[in-house]
């Protein structure tokens, strides 16, 4: 996949919050950012299948951020996941971790955090 073709997904329920870090995200040089409201909305799309970084809020209305991971993992999507979260718990951390991603990060967290996981996850 040739560098400018690399896609961020964002699935984020909260529209503040999905507006500031697709901000965030396209402010650092990240050009192809789609969001998404909630799960059921990116699973009506092909986005997926192209992703090259995936970021989910865990706590989304309907499918959760965690069935969402699963859903995708099990329709071939291996794009890597970056988990957030308002309500952090160890459960669901140690889930997240499960599903193998990259990064975690408790609610507010700092811009830098995720665009240093972010950069990680397109260079591979």
């Amino acid at each position: 996949m040739a560098g400018d073709e690399r896609s961020v997904i964002l699935v984020e329920d909260d529209a503040a919050m999905r507006k500031a870090i697709e901000r965030l995200l396209r402010a650092a040089g990240f050009r192809s950012v789609q969001s998404f409201a909630s799960a059921e909305a990116l699973l009506g799309t092909q986005a997926a299948n192209v992703a090259t970084c995936l970021v989910f809020d865990i706590h989304l209305p309907g499918i959760s951020g965690i069935e969402l991971r699963r859903r995708l993992s099990d329709a071939g999507c291996r794009a890597p996941v970056v988990f957030i979260t308002a309500h952090d718990d160890p459960a669901l951390r140690q889930e997240a971790e499960l599903l193998g991603c990259i990064g975690y990060f408790r609610k507010p967290f700092e811009g830098y955090q995720l665009l240093e996981v972010v950069r990680q996850a397109l260079k591979t």
